[in-house]
């Protein structure tokens, strides 16, 4: 029989309960309103995001990436390991009681990956680092509840909408990498990616959940 999960701790947000889990000595979840955002044994779409990212930027010298969002660490801790020590990562993230899980009960998943010296924690939204920023990073991965699909369109506009995409295109160098998470494929993402001067391609994890990483290049 299957342990029952175990809440770790729970805090009211605007988006609903976020909690973190836990079930043996392994399996943590971490959810917001009863649905699962995510889970430590499920974490390969992350991996290929921040995998991917890095690897068009290998031949920078002094690599500059923004992160937007947590989670468990798994894409930040897949993006040091694929950085020089000289790399520099902002890490963006509004709830900040998950930076106190990711430098506690969840730590060891990662291997303490938030106190690497290279990262910054910013907690803010990464929309308002975005628009602040002017040709300053290699890369911007987006890792984000739900990603730019059509039913949150609405509500994650300052992210994915047409404008949103025109000020992650100014924050990037010449040739700058826009990575996106995304449950789903979304084809007016997709539009709006190239009428912002993005060339684009999906990538699908070869087993597990198919999710969707977008890798976008600034001309």
């Amino acid at each position: 029989m299957a342990r029952p999960w175990q809440i770790i701790e729970s805090v009211d947000t605007d988006e609903g309960v976020l909690e973190l889990r836990k079930r043996g000595d392994k399996d943590y979840l971490i959810t917001i309103a009863g649905r699962v955002l995510m889970n430590s044994t499920a974490n390969i779409s992350e991996i290929l995001l921040s995998g991917l990212t890095c690897n068009s930027l290998k031949n920078k010298r002094n690599p500059r990436l923004l992160i937007g969002g947590l989670g468990m660490g798994y894409t930040l801790k897949a993006a040091l390991d694929n950085l020089p020590d000289n790399a520099r990562v902002v890490l963006a993230e509004l709830n900040p009681v998950v930076v106190k899980w990711c430098r506690g009960p969840i730590a060891h998943l990662t291997d303490g990956a938030i106190n690497d010296p290279r990262v910054t924690v910013e907690t803010a939204d990464v929309a308002a680092i975005i628009q602040k920023a002017d040709n300053e990073f290699d890369a911007i991965i987006l890792d984000l509840y739900e990603g730019p699909f059509e039913a949150a369109k609405k509500r994650m506009d300052h992210l994915y909408g047409a404008d949103a995409l025109r000020r992650s295109s100014s924050a990037l160098l010449p040739g700058g990498v826009f990575a996106v998470w995304s449950e789903d494929p979304d084809r007016a993402f997709e539009k709006r990616l190239v009428q912002a001067g993005f060339t684009f391609q999906g990538h699908r994890p070869p087993r597990g959940n198919r999710h969707i990483v977008y890798i976008a290049k600034k001309a």
